[in-house]
């Protein structure tokens, strides 16, 4: 039986999703709408809008007087760009075994570009926190955060800045990340970033250049992170208008 928190719509969802992953429909037909409402004691209309969200996702096909179909090439699709998601959970995806270092947190001043993408006076101080995530023994992804420290409350350690950036915004800073604009471009590796990333300079990442809003649409977060695409790749489903 599924709890009523947080949203009966989303553990629906979340439940079929899992079950679909685990192989459970191994004819690759969902149940009908009042099946899995009985089982999950939760309303058909819940089990629609549920199955209405992992139809969006691309993860099934609803074929109407036919039945609802798992869709196999949507299962190639481990992380939804527009969702916020931890990086382990990423390459757990991905099928890897991932483990995170802190390399080092400091202050410094806000240069230009961090001024402007988080709306603060020119030199104004920051905390700044880079960490690098592994998949199995293999450094995936390098990230640097960058924070006024202003919204401070308590001083982060190396400890609590293994946790993902929105759970150390909200322990820290009393901020929920609601959103990010983020920019998605190819770069090549400076010497630094792929000394780092142990891969040869000039090597070509992918960049997200992100900055975080909370839920009141003010910038607390300017975000960038690093992918070797040698080591992971992220796919979307895009239909006609």
């Amino acid at each position: 039986m599924l709890k009523r928190s947080p949203s009966l719509t989303e553990q629906t969802k979340q439940h079929i999703k899992e079950r679909i992953l685990n192989g459970d429909f191994s004819d690759g037909r969902i149940p009908a709408e009042t099946e899995l409402a009985q089982v999950l004691g939760v309303s058909r209309t819940t089990v629609r809008d549920a199955l209405s969200k992992l139809e969006n996702e691309g993860f099934i096909i609803r074929k109407q007087g036919v039945g609802t179909f798992i869709n196999q090439p949507g299962l190639q699709v481990k992380t939804r760009l527009d969702e916020i998601w931890s990086y382990e959970a990423a390459l757990r995806a991905h099928g890897y075994t991932p483990a995170v270092r802190v390399l080092n947190i400091h202050s410094e001043h806000a240069d230009a570009t961090a001024t402007h993408a988080l709306n603060i006076p020119a030199a104004a101080d920051v905390l700044v926190i880079e960490k690098l995530f592994y998949e199995d023994a293999t450094p995936a992804i390098l990230t640097r955060n960058v924070i006024p420290v202003d919204l401070f409350h308590c001083q982060p350690d190396a400890q609590l800045a293994q946790h993902p950036i929105y759970d150390l915004l909200e322990h820290c800073c009393q901020r929920r990340l609601s959103y990010y604009l983020s920019e998605i471009v190819p770069v090549t590796a400076e010497n630094g970033i792929a000394a780092r990333l142990e891969i040869e300079p000039a090597t070509t990442l992918l960049l997200f250049d992100e900055i975080g809003y909370d839920v009141n649409n003010q910038p607390i977060l300017w975000a960038r992170s690093w992918f070797r695409d040698d080591r992971i790749r992220f796919r979307i489903i895009r239909r006609r208008a």
